[in-house]
């Protein structure tokens, strides 16, 4: 594969700068009927912290339209409600265009502040890999939006693409990658650039029950490290529990060192990141007497 980065795309409108400053994310998607266009529903978050759901063509980010507006006062759970009433309607009523107006914040404020795209930006895992989030020519020659690694630990080389979840999983937050990505989709958005690999896994990173352990094993330790119990116990709370030869009792604490990303898996060499969402509730709600929220990143 191969990884030339061409000239960066020419900067566009004041819009795209004012989109730039937002947090975005996928709330939904459908298939026009008659073109066989396949779009996508958006919720954008405004600076003045109200949220817009949009409605554009799936791959560009192009053609918006906006379905609703939901001020700052309401949950952001509405979003999700608007959409499905908005996907319900086989019309789809009639939304008009985005316009700047709907992308800007009403209040005055230091533009020369705002953030921008960190499009130099590099972050490095605990191994000193380099990521960098930027064009890449596919082996089909399309060039498309995608985060790289370095394939040499602190050099810069030859970088080879990486899915997001990848970059998460090394860097064992969500953040900043992220944000970063929700950026440079929308600083990409029609810039002829391939966004649709990129959107996807987004979409899948936001939307899978498979999370982070890092904040539950950080938790855990902490408790340990204190004396105010061990792993036996609260594997017992969570019911893993397992008897000796002499019928004693006593938790599993393999399970939940697996579970907090402590120890690997069977046939692993590593311990995994990653914990099923219910799993982690569970650890939290029965094990440790907290909120799960509590130990989400």
């Amino acid at each position: 594969m191969s990884t030339t980065t061409r000239p960066k795309p020419r900067r566009r409108a004041p819009v795209a700068r004012q989109k730039r400053t937002a947090t975005v994310r996928p709330l939904g998607r459908y298939t026009t009927p008659d073109t066989g266009q396949r779009r996508v529903i958006l919720a954008q978050r405004r600076a003045d912290g109200g949220m817009l759901v949009i409605d554009c063509i799936e791959d560009t980010l192009t053609d918006q339209r906006l379905v609703a507006y939901l001020p700052a006062d309401e949950p952001p759970e509405n979003a999700r409600l608007m959409c499905e009433m908005y996907l319900a309607d086989p019309a789809r009523g009639r939304c008009r265009p985005v316009t700047a107006e709907d992308l800007d914040d009403p209040q005055p404020r230091d533009t020369a502040s705002a953030p921008a795209w960190p499009q130099d930006s590099s972050l490095s895992d605990p191994a000193g890999h380099i990521y960098r989030l930027g064009e890449q020519e596919s082996e089909h020659g399309l060039w498309e939006l995608r985060w790289t690694r370095s394939v040499q630990p602190s050099r810069e080389e030859r970088f080879e693409a990486v899915a997001l979840r990848h970059v998460v999983a090394r860097l064992k937050d969500y953040e900043p990658a992220r944000s970063m990505t929700a950026a440079g989709l929308i600083e990409f958005a029609g810039s002829g650039v391939s966004v649709c690999r990129l959107t996807g896994e987004l979409d899948r990173l936001l939307a899978s029950p498979i999370v982070l352990n890092r904040a539950l094993r950080e938790a855990v330790q902490t408790r340990v490290a204190r004396g105010e119990m061990t792993m036996s116990e609260i594997a017992m709370r969570c019911g893993r529990v397992k008897r000796d030869r002499r019928g004693r009792l006593s938790g599993e604490t393999s399970w939940l060192a697996r579970r907090i990303g402590q120890a690997p898996e069977g046939g692993e060499k590593y311990p995994t990141p990653w914990v099923h969402s219910d799993v982690l509730a569970k650890i939290a709600r029965e094990g440790l007497g907290i909120s799960p929220h509590e130990v989400e990143l």
